[in-house]
């Protein structure tokens, strides 16, 4: 029996205006950016840098990204790929974000360099990281949603008001018979708006205050890659296995570990 409460699926996951197909996924990715921009660039003007250069950096680090983010998920997925065509669909969804923030921190660090040419009295790159922190995670909020519109990346099933009926069409092998997944693009969504918000209002009340550059960027890492491990466990689209586990989770892990002892480190060293 369906739950008359759940969160339904979209039946719809592109418009087309004449010739011109425009992808939801692709419009909540591009929200997404819009908002990073605006609120990083708010953001770095509190710390010395110029209104616009953010948007700037972007033309450098978004095509990194999501050529980055693209690469991982063909790497990882490649046997989900009907065809090589496939891999450069991203349109019907599948961008890393390891790879994503990655190359696009890559991408971000030869713009930042590009900048610094015409303008050397901007901060250090550490300064510039930890102002779009909060913004990357809210564009990863927003981005998430394009998944719902693909009606992809949901989780086990689960009964309840806040899960995602997903169509017998859409749902993986073993599981047709289950109605209502868990939603599992909302929780990375919230988690990213929660993670925003704290780092937000840490730094306003100075935790971050004589902290090495880039400080609050660690942080980022540390906190999200903490609730995307939670939310690795429960999902079940299709992904490389190491033990018994999904590669992401593994991924999280491995990263979080890493991020969280390092932060620790240089809070040590700022006690020092």
């Amino acid at each position: 029996m369906s739950n008359w409460a759940a969160i339904p699926s979209p039946t719809l996951s592109e418009l087309n205006i004449g010739p011109l197909t425009l992808h939801f996924y692709a419009l909540c990715i591009i929200a997404g950016i819009v908002i990073a921009v605006r609120v990083g660039d708010k953001r770095f003007v509190n710390r010395g840098g110029d209104l616009g250069d953010v948007a700037t950096i972007a033309f450098w680090s978004v095509p990194a990204g999501i050529i980055g983010g693209r690469i991982y998920h063909v790497i990882t997925s490649w046997g989900s790929f009907s065809s090589p065509l496939d891999a450069i669909a991203i349109w019907r969804g599948g961008l890393g974000i390891w790879g994503a923030i990655s190359l696009g921190t890559v991408g971000a660090w030869f713009g930042y360099k590009f900048l610094l040419k015409s303008k050397p009295q901007l901060p250090t790159f550490g300064v510039f990281l930890d102002a779009l922190a909060p913004g990357v995670l809210l564009a990863q909020a927003i981005g998430r949603w394009g998944n719902w519109f693909n009606i992809e990346l949901f989780g086990k099933p689960v009964n309840g008001p806040w899960a995602l009926q997903v169509p017998l069409a859409s749902r993986p092998n073993g599981y047709e018979s289950f109605p209502t997944f868990h939603p599992t693009f909302l929780y990375e969504s919230i988690w990213c708006v929660v993670v925003a918000i704290l780092l937000i209002k840490a730094d306003k009340a100075g935790f971050f205050a004589g902290a090495k550059s880039g400080t609050l960027f660690i942080a980022y890492i540390a906190l999200y890659t903490l609730g995307r491990g939670l939310i690795e466990v429960l999902r079940i689209d299709t992904s490389s296995q190491i033990l018994g586990m999904r590669l992401n989770f593994w991924t999280s892990l491995v990263i979080f570990i890493g991020s969280a002892a390092w932060f620790v480190m240089r809070k040590a060293g700022q006690k020092r």
